[in-house]
């Protein structure tokens, strides 16, 4: 294993976000406020109880959640992206780099920096509501995971888009609308019985329920299921880049 190349792709990656910290940190940490507010404000003086969790409380796993798969998507996205848009990326492969060490460096570092705007949320929204967390150890677990499966499918994303136009659909098309269907803002037991069977569908709802679950001891979905479903992802998205860089799909030419 190469750790010197692994480190210097993982610091290269996080000293952009130093460059680029009003984007990188600062904004999506006001937008996933402003969610808070506004709906903590306007559905929570309706809602005051989910499950005997006040609203405001009750929301916050899951904007953490929807805020962790957006960065972490962008993240990793524009981080391998970038490199074959500029033609640096034909260094790193003639480098005496395998795939899991470059994997393992743009994964990194953008599952870092989501992770990082997570604690941030989380520690922001501690001045807005009360928070408790009953289990701490599967918070991280799923913290973490959920970081790292996303940072893994945005770095699929960045090798597939061939434009800025594509690198954005899946984020703002597709994941963003699953994770606002998922339960970020409701329990799925609030639905008519036929909705909720339609929900269980979104893969989203079971990463939003059981990091959730770890908050309040309350869940959508069993443990079991979440956690499962969440590691089937994650194989699922190693399987993925594993074949890109066997077949240099859209990396060699």
């Amino acid at each position: 294993m190469n750790f010197h190349a692994i480190k210097s792709i993982y610091f290269f990656e996080m000293a952009r976000t130093r460059r680029t910290l009003m984007q990188s940190i600062v904004s999506p940490v006001l937008s996933t406020t402003l969610y808070f507010v506004v709906f903590g404000a306007a559905i929570g003086s309706r809602i005051s109880e989910v499950d005997g969790v006040s609203y405001g409380a009750f929301i916050v796993p899951g904007l953490i959640m929807l805020s962790l798969m957006t960065q972490s998507l962008s993240n990793a996205s524009f981080g391998i992206y970038f490199p074959r848009f500029t033609g640096t990326i034909y260094e790193i492969l003639s480098a005496p780099v395998s795939f899991l060490e470059v994997t393992i460096a743009f994964v990194g570092a953008a599952a870092t920096k989501s992770a990082l705007v997570g604690v941030i949320i989380l520690i922001t929204a501690n001045f807005f509501v009360p928070l408790e967390i009953q289990h701490p150890v599967w918070m991280i677990v799923f913290f973490v995971l959920t970081s790292v499966t996303f940072a893994l499918l945005g770095f699929i994303i960045g090798i597939w888009a061939d434009n800025f136009e594509k690198l954005q659909f899946v984020p703002l098309l597709i994941v963003t609308p699953l994770a606002f269907l998922g339960g970020s803002f409701y329990s799925i037991t609030m639905l008519p019985e036929i909705w909720q069977k339609v929900t269980l569908l979104n893969p989203v709802v079971y990463l939003i329920s059981g990091f959730r679950w770890s908050f309040y001891g309350q869940a959508d979905v069993s443990l079991a299921l979440s956690l499962g479903m969440t590691m089937l992802f994650l194989l699922a998205s190693i399987l993925v880049i594993h074949r890109i860089f066997k077949t240099g799909y859209k990396l060699k030419p």
